[in-house]
């Protein structure tokens, strides 16, 4: 891989990761509503779950979804079906640092499913294999991209984390937490338009 491919595929993966979308505005809430350490198990398999999304999408599944559009539906309604869930989810907690115990952080394994009905997530693994890896020495490319898309991926959940923890003390009154989660449930439901006119168009 030339050093232009590789920075191209570091500022592709960088801006794709850290950019608003369904798992960062989850963690933020998480991060309010329970802290960084309850967070961990959510932040570690958004990063697997996502490594292991780009593995398979690089073995195949990605050139299998772009050529049957009837298995892409149905990855678009079944991830907006769970979203919309998870927004009621964060909307109804009561979070933050006077958290009476009625929620709880998504877990490890919640967090890896998530990857496969995100959207967003989806979208960009088969643009970035598509567009970062070569035929002619595809081993490296995708390996290369592999490795920005989890650097990544673990830079953004501790960026969005960091940040709604250190919004807790802002948040200590449960009346502002709870305006709070329905603020940040409105904008995950809100993150499903463009990701749903992308696939539309």
């Amino acid at each position: 891989m030339t050093t232009e491919l590789a920075l191209a595929a570091a500022a592709f993966c960088f801006a794709g990761a850290l950019t608003p979308g369904p798992n960062n505005v989850m963690l933020l809430a998480s991060g309010v509503n329970f802290g960084f350490a309850r967070t961990v198990p959510h932040m570690v398999g958004v990063v697997a779950g996502y490594a292991f999304l780009i593995l398979v999408i690089g073995m195949g599944l990605g050139q299998t979804v772009v050529d049957h559009p009837v298995a892409f539906e149905a990855l678009r309604v079944a991830g907006a079906v769970y979203m919309v869930w998870l927004a009621w989810k964060i909307a109804t907690t009561r979070g933050g640092p006077k958290d009476d115990g009625r929620g709880s952080p998504l877990t490890f394994f919640q967090a890896v499913a998530f990857q496969w009905v995100n959207v967003k997530g989806v979208l960009l693994g088969i643009s970035g294999v598509a567009a970062f890896t070569r035929p002619s020495d595809f081993t490296v490319t995708f390996t290369v991209l592999l490795v920005l898309a989890t650097l990544a991926t673990l830079v953004s959940v501790l960026v969005w984390t960091s940040f709604g923890t250190g919004l807790r003390r802002l948040l200590a009154d449960p009346r502002k937490a709870r305006v709070f989660n329905v603020v940040m449930a409105v904008l995950l439901l809100a993150s499903l338009y463009p990701m749903l006119v992308e696939v539309r168009s």
